[in-house]
This record gives structure tokens, C-alpha cells and sequence, in this order.
């Protein structure tokens, strides 16, 4: 069995003495993981950092064996992201979020492509924060935990939409929200591409997508704790603002 294709480094860790086993999120393979061998020499290591992109070719004898890649530079992303603290935390985030969320050997490639497009937004520090919002919101969505939005779940009307049920990731108006108003979500309009994207409306974007990342997908896998790495990020991100 062997194929080729393009991917993004998740994670690297040391397999006996000179090897490493990597996991990447490829467009046409999913995550996937190999062995590179040699991964662990002078030449090999510095291209095995997270969030790398990478051209692949996977090797295995049968399809179900775990393989072996040989890995060609196509571009690395981790000296921009050492460059600046919040930069490493979000990228750290985002390859720790696909890890933890995609199933093996499974396709998503509207999901690739949005994460491969919000890599390389790194460098833009005034526009990342709300891509990986954004990236969030998408993440739910193709784990199949999508956020309706767009009509109050209550009235069913489009306007003055405040908040989000904790329960069924709907919108719920100002006026519908009632004594239940406490313990609704916020939903800032920037959560449904709306206004100016400031800083703390994105702080609080990401307060709601934290809740069904923590609350729905991680209790879906099993009930496992979140990647700390998320956490990490929005704590650097807050203490900005």
C-alpha cells in the first residue's frame, strides 16, 4: 500500500532509538499516523514541528499497519510562532484540538483546508484571533455539533439574538431568554459574523464554543478531558486585552 499527499504535523514523539512516530491531518487520508525513520537525526527533527506542512508519502505492507512516511519540507510554521507567546499558544491549540477530536483515517477536507488557511494566518496577529474563532466554530460543526444561530429557538424570530442554549447550541433572543438568562451562553455578534470583531466580543465567542468543546464533543469522545493547550491559549489571549 502506498500513497501521497500534503498534510499538517499534529504531533511527534521519539519511537526507539532513532525513529518517531508522527500523526498528520491530510486532506485525502485524514489524521494518520507513521513512523519516519531516522525521525530523530540532526537532519529529520528540526522538520517534525507541530503544525508543520508537510509532503507525504505512506508505506505499509497492509492498509491497517501503521506504516512508514517519508517527509519532505514544504513549509514550517514554528519559527514564526516562537516568535511571539500567543502565536505558539494558538497554534499549539489548534494541532492539540484536531488531534484530539478527528477520528483515524477519516476525511474532512473542508475542515483541512480551513485549518491549513488559518496556519497561515499566523503572522497576522490582528486577524487570527477571530479566524480561530471562527476555526472553532467549524471544528463543532464537522464533529457534528453545529451551532444554529441564525433564529431564536423560542420565538423562531431573527431578531435582537443574544445568547445560546447550553443544551441544543440555538440562538435564544434578549426577550425569550426570561429567567433562564443566567444560565444561556453569550452570543455576541461576532459569533455569527456580524459587527466589528473587537477583542472582548471574541473573548466571549470563544467562552461558548469552549462550553460545547468541553461540555458535548470531549463528554462524545468518551467523557476525556480537553487538550490543555485550548485552555492555554485563551488564557494568553485574555490577559491581552
Amino acid at each position: 500500500m502506498e500513497w501521497r499527499d500534503q498534510g499538517i504535523l499534529l504531533s511527534s514523539r521519539r519511537h526507539g532509538e532513532t525513529s518517531a512516530i508522527i500523526e498528520v491531518f491530510t486532506p485525502e487520508h485524514g489524521r494518520h499516523a507513521g513512523v519516519v525513520r531516522g525521525g530523530t537525526s540532526r537532519k529529520i527533527a528540526p522538520i517534525l514541528q507541530a503544525g508543520a506542512q508537510l509532503d507525504l508519502t505512506w508505506r505499509a505492507r497492509l492498509e491497517d499497519h501503521i506504516g512508514s512516511f517519508q517527509v519532505e519540507p514544504v513549509r514550517s510554521r514554528a519559527a514564526i510562532a516562537m516568535n511571539d507567546r500567543l502565536t505558539l499558544a494558538g497554534l499549539n491549540s489548534v494541532t492539540a484540538l484536531l488531534a484530539f477530536s478527528l477520528p483515524e483515517r477519516e476525511l474532512h477536507r473542508r475542515l483541512y483546508h480551513q485549518s491549513e488557511q488559518l496556519l497561515d494566518l499566523l503572522e497576522q496577529r490582528s486577524l487570527w484571533p477571530l479566524a480561530y474563532l471562527r476555526w472553532e466554530v467549524s471544528l463543532l460543526e464537522d464533529m457534528g455539533y453545529a451551532l444554529a444561530l441564525d433564529r431564536c429557538a423560542v420565538t423562531g424570530r431573527t431578531e435582537d439574538l443574544s445568547y445560546v442554549s447550553p443544551k441544543t447550541g440555538r440562538a435564544v433572543s434578549r426577550d425569550a431568554a426570561g429567567e433562564w438568562v443566567t444560565r444561556l451562553l453569550p452570543l455576541p455578534d461576532v459569533l455569527r459574523g456580524l459587527g466589528d470583531a473587537d477583542d472582548t466580543e471574541i473573548a466571549n465567542g470563544l467562552i461558548t464554543t469552549g462550553y460545547f468543546l468541553k461540555e458535548h464533543l470531549a463528554k462524545g469522545l468518551g467523557n476525556r478531558p480537553l487538550p490543555e493547550a485550548r485552555d492555554r491559549f485563551v488564557a494568553a489571549f485574555k490577559r491581552q486585552i
